[in-house]
């Protein structure tokens, strides 16, 4: 059995993946790696308009994985803690592990078929 403390981590975990769990913040996280970026710049590294940038900037800074510093009058962000990207690109790596394994049943799967 959990404890009170384990299940509220665990409920923070889920929070978390619930804010990655959208491909524009994903997009916008991607675009972060390198370093700070202001609205503007994720918006052309991105395609998204300002106002879907800024929603989804404010939902990750909501739940920490983003934090704002401001330069004059631009805004620039960043991600607060560099092992959010190590955590995106093990689930890449796993949807890829997961595609080949897809692949190698199919490939059974036709092989039979022809039999």
């Amino acid at each position: 059995m959990l404890t009170p403390a384990e299940k509220q981590v665990l409920r923070r975990q889920s929070e978390i993946c619930k804010t990655l769990a959208n491909p524009k913040r994903l997009e916008i996280l991607h675009a972060l790696r390198d370093g700070e970026k202001s609205v503007t710049e994720l918006c052309i590294a991105t395609g998204l308009r300002q106002a879907t940038v800024s929603q989804h900037l404010a939902i990750m800074r909501h739940r920490k994985i983003v934090i704002e510093r401001r330069a004059g009058n631009t805004v620039l962000y960043k991600i607060v803690d560099k092992r959010i990207n190590k955590a995106c690109d093990i689930m890449q790596e796993v949807l890829i592990h997961q595609a080949s394994e897809d692949s190698k049943l199919v490939q059974l799967v036709s092989a039979s078929n022809r039999s």
